[in-house]
């Protein structure tokens, strides 16, 4: 990997992108980390129990960045590649209440899976030149991981709108 090459991982949560990124050889920033410990959000949103981050420290935070950016919100900020994990919905509902999530929780995650909802947001905001698309659906953390490197190294070309789940709908 280059010194200044910035990855973005993305996805809808519990897709994946924490667990794959801790198997990289490579510097990771968990973006979700950050803004919870540096106090990074703006208000608490009791209703997803969730924080909503203030996209504009974070981004003060990180600075001029370089390497792997993690959470569902990497594709905000400024990258050179953005992968965006995804996972069939029904499985991404069944991977969420394993993690402890409520129904209403599970299911809106789902649906925003099935949408493209932040793979649109990536390609968007870079471009499909610059977005890989990577079902983790039965897949292992490792293999994973694997196409994730191979984004960083420039082994995989760019790929957008390969991953469709709009018959979960």
């Amino acid at each position: 990997m280059t010194d200044d090459l910035r990855v973005a991982v993305t996805g809808t949560p519990g897709t994946g992108k924490t667990t794959a990124t801790t198997l990289l050889d490579a510097e990771v920033i968990h973006l979700n980390d950050l803004i919870r410990e540096a106090g990074l959000w703006s208000e608490r949103d009791d209703d997803r129990d969730s924080l909503v981050a203030d996209l504009d420290a974070v981004r003060e935070a990180i600075g001029d960045w370089s390497g792997v950016a993690e959470s569902h919100l990497a594709h905000h900020f400024d990258a050179d590649r953005v992968v965006v994990l995804r996972c069939r919905p029904d499985a991404l509902a069944d991977r969420l209440r394993e993690r402890g999530a409520d129904e209403a929780k599970a299911t809106e995650n789902a649906e925003s899976e099935a949408l493209d909802v932040i793979l649109s947001e990536a390609v968007d905001r870079h471009g499909l030149d610059n977005v890989y698309e990577i079902d983790t659906t039965d897949r292992t953390p490792a293999d994973v991981a694997a196409d994730i490197e191979a984004v960083v190294d420039g082994d995989r070309a760019p790929s957008a709108g390969d991953v469709e789940f709009t018959d979960y709908i």
